[in-house]
């Protein structure tokens, strides 16, 4: 069989622990049989990270800035326990944030729906896709312990010297005080990922606040992507027959408890953080939740929502067997694959993307599982399939 050409390459992040192992097993048996894979590889896995400084994190943004679309394997974000146990220079910060920053990305994750794996929530027919606005607010925060009665003001030095001061509370005993910040920049970068990947995958746009009592704060929010929408992208949405609705975070949430899905849901950084969980957890497992980091300049980054599997990556080395759900970093590579597909006007690469899906999602259809899936399936009498053999089912199926 000829294999499947591609003409420009894909930008390939390796990670770690048990999806570094998947990922070996996936090029193996569903990619490299059937494709003329073309990848630039960025080892990113923690001991090349730690060899490097990093600076191969760097680079791999780099070069996914120079093709435009990546995929990425799980990786770790080291704390006190993996830097005795890797022998760390430093305490490295998380590759995803360090990409992140650096593509001026914003992150969407969807769930994967399968038949035999219902939502908790029975009126979603439909994948969600949480929007995280992945900058600011609580994430980059000044905390401070009051002791005892006194005056807390916010005070802004502006850069000639004048002052703003606007008082928070005046305390007759001891209490915390938290401040936040955003920028208007990063905030409209946002607003334009979300108006761009809304576009690509053609699905509506819902975006949430709470205006009415944050006045100043949330109301930037909700005037930025206004603005933005109606100078940029109101005539595009008309013209792909799609929304954008903006609604209070309280009836959003409302509204979303109601609704069959098939929509994205753009959310400020904290909102997200706990969306994201909730959509995922009630939609069945976080190993079936797709993630893609869009920049408004064009770039796409494509991984699995979930970690790095540690537990599992133990027992393998202990040579005992594992059943890690692959799905996610299957749907990581095969959204990649699409996209570079559609940037190259490769319809063998995308219809190849489409069937490696198909296959992976017949297979579960099937009975044939691991055992995260099985625990929760409402099919009768799974097939428990430990983490080779569901890959190698995949790939009699596609």
């Amino acid at each position: 069989m000829s294999k499947i050409q591609m003409t420009t390459p894909l930008v390939e992040m390796d990670g770690d622990e048990m999806t570094r192992i998947l990922w070996q097993m996936i090029k193996e048996h569903l990619l490299t049989p059937y494709l003329d894979l073309q990848t630039e590889y960025y080892d990113l896995g923690l001991e090349h990270r730690n060899a490097t400084d990093d600076q191969v994190t760097v680079a791999a943004a780099e070069a996914t800035k120079k093709y435009k679309v990546a995929v990425k394997c799980a990786t770790i974000t080291p704390n006190a326990a993996r830097m005795d146990e890797y022998d760390l220079k430093e305490m490295w910060k998380s590759p995803n944030g360090t990409i992140r920053a650096l593509l001026d990305g914003t992150v969407f994750r969807a769930p994967i729906v399968v038949k035999g794996i219902e939502p908790c929530v029975k009126n979603w027919k439909k994948p969600i896709t949480i929007a995280r606005h992945a900058y600011g607010d609580v994430y980059k925060n000044a905390e401070m312990i009051i002791d005892g009665p006194g005056k807390v003001e916010l005070l802004y030095t502006k850069a000639d010297g004048s002052t703003e001061t606007e008082l928070i509370h005046n305390f007759t005993g001891a209490g915390i005080i938290q401040g936040m910040h955003n920028t208007d920049e990063s905030i409209a970068s946002f607003a334009r990922s979300c108006f761009a990947y809304a576009l690509d995958i053609k699905q509506d746009l819902w975006f949430a606040t709470k205006d009415t009592i944050s006045k100043k704060y949330d109301h930037t929010f909700k005037d930025i992507f206004a603005e933005i929408f109606e100078a940029e992208y109101q005539d595009k949405f008309a013209a792909a027959g799609i929304e954008y609705f903006y609604t209070l975070i309280d009836d959003a949430v409302a509204r979303v408890m109601k609704a069959e899905g098939g929509f994205i849901w753009a959310c400020k950084n904290y909102d997200g953080d706990v969306m994201s969980d909730m959509v995922s957890s009630a939609f069945g497992s976080l190993a079936m939740m797709t993630s893609v980091l869009v920049s408004p300049e064009g770039y796409f980054e494509y991984e699995a929502a979930h970690g790095t599997v540690q537990r599992h990556y133990y027992q393998h080395l202990e040579g005992k067997e594992t059943s890690t759900n692959s799905v996610a970093t299957i749907f990581a590579w095969t959204g990649a694959l699409r996209k570079r597909g559609e940037l190259d006007n490769n319809q063998e690469l995308m219809a190849f993307a489409d069937r490696l899906e198909a296959a992976t999602l017949a297979t579960i259809e099937s009975g044939k599982m691991t055992k995260d899936l099985a625990l929760i399936t409402s099919l009768e009498n799974p097939t428990i399939l430990n983490s080779e053999d569901f890959i190698l089912e995949v790939a009699k199926a596609l």
